[in-house]
């Protein structure tokens, strides 16, 4: 394999979502208009969590003020870069700042993978062990989890992005995408790639596949619990706190294993960067809303905090 000085490759071209200039302002301000309400949101979500002793004290809200930063890091990865590119009508992103993209958007996809299975656990031990739920998840634990998701994620990405750095690319450098993914750039690649693409195939049938299933089994185990609660009342409370975590995991996951679980070879530009947008842009938007939305401590510590503002 040819390696050569890989820092003065050529610039890569992000082809966008727009097939013309006429479309270039109306997606400006669509996808502004998202980012600015992600940023909103996951930031009301860390504020309200974070100044909120009865929030901050409980597991579950933990790892949610974790996965609000995450959420923001993880448009922060791919959106400024599309608006800038929008707005100013150039597509080029240089070699270096591809492979930093690339390197910052599978760490933050795979910690927020990892969070949303620890969250899984949390509301598993919540409701199948309520006499042991403070003991089983302590602070020592949860911030145990959390390190090891961060931790686990950036250490996998690090490999992936060392790897595909290496690579050389032939021909036509244009990505059809917004970002530099990992499977437009594994497809323009013209050397040995199999080391690159077993490591894919690991993040998707093990990490993210077996996450999810992991999820799966857990609100199986807790469906099985509810439903041998003896009121309705009790039940009904009990599905609420599972809600809203499960509403993400299904956008989340829907869209992630469409895209990514199936061989490189039926990659397609036009097609899987639309359902990209709905995991990278469109979940991390709702995520706030369907928290606040159908959560009462989350309504309950908002209006603690406006009354606290108000005098």
């Amino acid at each position: 394999m040819e390696r050569g000085n890989h820092t003065s490759q050529p610039d890569f071209f992000l082809m966008g979502l727009s097939s013309g200039p006429e479309q270039e302002g109306p997606l400006f301000a669509l996808f502004l208009s998202l980012y600015l309400l992600n940023l909103l949101g996951n930031f009301l979500i860390i504020l309200l969590i974070r100044s909120d002793a009865q929030l901050s004290s409980t597991p579950m809200y933990f790892f949610l003020s974790h996965l609000s930063f995450v959420d923001i890091c993880f448009t922060s990865t791919t959106i400024p870069k599309m608006l800038h590119n929008l707005r100013v009508g150039r597509k080029n992103i240089t070699f270096a700042s591809c492979m930093a993209q690339l390197y910052f958007f599978i760490a933050f996809a795979i910690t927020e993978n990892f969070l949303l299975g620890t969250m899984a656990l949390d509301r598993f031990v919540a409701i199948r062990h309520p006499l042991h739920y403070f003991l089983l998840m302590n602070p020592a634990r949860c911030h145990l989890m959390a390190f090891v998701a961060w931790t686990f994620a950036h250490t996998y990405s690090l490999m992936h992005t060392v790897l595909m750095s290496r690579l050389p690319f032939c021909g036509r450098r244009n990505i059809p995408h917004f970002f530099c993914d990992f499977q437009p750039l594994i497809v323009m690649a013209c050397a040995e790639k199999r080391l690159s693409e077993m490591l894919s195939y690991f993040e998707g049938g093990t990490i993210i596949i077996g996450n999810f299933l992991l999820i799966l089994v857990s609100y199986t185990f807790i469906i099985q619990t509810v439903l041998r609660v003896p009121s309705a009342q009790g039940r009904s409370k009990a599905f609420q706190t599972c809600a809203s975590h499960l509403t993400v995991v299904i956008l989340f996951y829907s869209s992630a294993i469409g895209v990514y679980f199936r061989p490189l070879s039926s990659y397609s530009g036009d097609k899987d960067k639309v359902a990209t947008v709905i995991y990278t842009v469109v979940t991390p938007m709702l995520n706030p809303f369907i928290y606040s939305l159908r959560n009462k401590d989350m309504k309950d510590a908002l209006q603690r905090f406006i009354q606290g503002v108000s005098f």
